[in-house]
């Protein structure tokens, strides 16, 4: 129960920081809306703490800055591959083991990667990621890095 309660308030949450607007129908339109989803999630059988990991809550809003800060380092550093006219890329893939010992864990780090410019998850099982980097120090920076570390830290008991 506390899983779809939680799913509630993150919808409407969410419905109302993307409309902006607080009229008492907008209101109510998001109650039903959020109410319609939890109901069909309940249905399907998704509303588990794999479909809406709430206990990872406390330690993602530690883990989303650090991403946030992380996407914009790499976007600048992919900017100045981009402006230099020698345009110094050396494509690169490189196989490694993740940490992570769920699935949550597994999806989390290899979106992650993805979200970063300059890299993007080819292949990901639960023993080998298989990320394709723009440069070689892009590619290699994955391998034991600190975004693996901070995602097993974040992702509870396996």
């Amino acid at each position: 129960m506390l899983h779809s309660v939680s799913l509630f308030v993150s919808l409407y949450l969410f419905w109302l920081l993307l409309s902006g607007f607080f009229t008492p129908f907008l209101l109510s339109a998001g109650v039903g809306c959020a109410l319609a989803v939890v109901w069909f999630a309940r249905r399907m059988d998704v509303v588990d703490s794999e479909g809406h990991p709430v206990h990872l809550a406390p330690k993602a809003l530690l883990y989303w800055p650090w991403l946030v800060k992380e996407i914009i380092k790499s976007g600048w550093d992919v900017s100045k591959i981009i402006v230099n006219p020698k345009l110094p890329i050396s494509p690169t893939l490189v196989r490694f083991k993740p940490s992570q010992k769920t699935i949550v864990g597994l999806v989390l780090h290899a979106n992650s990667i993805t979200l970063t410019p300059g890299t993007i998850t080819i292949e990901a099982h639960a023993g080998e990621f298989l990320v394709h980097g723009l440069t070689r120090s892009s590619a290699g920076g994955v391998v034991g890095s600190e975004m693996d570390r901070l995602v097993t830290a974040s992702e509870g008991k396996a």
